[in-house]
């Protein structure tokens, strides 16, 4: 973790500033957080999912899950504002590239018939969200407690202005994107 932090600051600082010919250090990019949503439809019908769900993201993450409410009603789903309706979690620091390096290097690979992540996904202004259809990539969940196997959003907030910067910095972050 600290030696990915110690690598961030020099090897990845000097290919971005070659690359788009920064005069400044400070003008590189860098990865400010990362987001992790679940939500589940259920949840509206049965309250007690909330806590699994809570559980999963808490294990993957190591950190307390905040829980998210609907903003809107909604009558075609049955939806009211204030019910909840999922959790997230907000990784900064150290906790962001332990799990940086987790997905990377740990659930990527044990995803079956994977070719890498899309590069199409940025926002237009160096954001990258990323969709997972199973939480059992990661080796914190065990396959036999958990109750449903749900997706989660993954949104990578970076202060880069253009996506190519984004792509260039989650690139040498170690990103295994699609050729």
């Amino acid at each position: 973790m600290a030696r990915l932090k110690e690598f961030y600051k020099n090897e990845i600082v000097k290919v971005l500033m070659k690359k788009f010919s920064y005069k400044n250090f400070f003008q590189t990019p860098k990865l400010e957080k990362i987001v992790v949503s679940v939500s589940d439809g259920e949840v509206k019908d049965n309250q007690k999912i909330i806590d699994s769900i809570f559980r999963d993201l808490s294990t993957i993450t190591g950190q307390k899950p905040m829980l998210c409410k609907a903003k809107k009603s909604v009558a075609n789903f049955k939806l009211r504002v204030g019910m909840k309706i999922g959790a997230k979690v907000t990784l900064r620091g150290n906790r962001m590239y332990e799990f940086l390096d987790r997905l990377f290097n740990v659930a990527f690979p044990r995803v079956r018939d994977f070719r890498g992540i899309r590069v199409g996904s940025f926002d237009g202004r160096g954001n990258y969200n990323l969709g997972i259809k199973e939480q059992i990539i990661f080796p914190e969940i065990e396959y036999d407690k958990i109750d449903k196997v749900r997706g989660m959003d993954i949104c990578f907030v970076t202060s880069a202005k253009t996506d190519e910067e984004a792509f260039e910095l989650l690139k040498c972050l170690g990103a295994p994107f699609a050729k």
